[in-house]
């Protein structure tokens, strides 16, 4: 969200699918390490929402010669947001619903079935959470 759309200026974490994973993780634990980061500011967690339909750009985030840095498109993220909806329970907790508001904001949702209709283009043998539909209805204004 951060250098894709730079829907907000820090971010807690880097979200990211890397391989191999386990060299990755140690030579994630030694840099934050030496520059002061938190344990698992290198986070795979995302890979459990990866779709089959899923879709990439590079855009104009740094590219390297041995690292490829990619971010999924606005629909993409706005649905891979939707089926994780976190939503805060305490201060401090994860919250996807300013992300999710912006992507709707950014790609001109302005409807419960519409934001579904992205979910679905990515995800669609799957069922939208209840949590996501009610979230969804909170930022929306009301049901499909």
């Amino acid at each position: 969200m951060v250098l894709s759309f730079k829907a907000r200026p820090a971010t807690k974490d880097v979200d990211a699918i890397f391989s191999p994973s386990g060299t990755i993780r140690e030579l994630a634990f030694a840099l934050g390490i030496e520059l002061g980061l938190p344990e698992n500011w290198l986070n795979d967690g995302a890979k459990g929402f990866l779709s089959s339909n899923h879709e990439v750009a590079a855009g104009d985030l740094p590219q390297f010669d041995h690292l490829r840095v990619t971010a999924p498109t606005a629909e993409y993220m706005l649905a891979m947001k939707c089926m994780a909806a976190g939503i805060a329970t305490g201060a401090g907790e994860p919250d996807d619903t300013a992300d999710i508001g912006f992507l709707m904001q950014h790609l001109n949702v302005k409807t419960v079935e519409r934001a579904l209709e992205v979910i679905a283009r990515y995800y669609p043998d799957s069922s939208v959470p209840v949590r996501t539909r009610f979230l969804l209805e909170d930022l929306l204004g009301g049901p499909p």
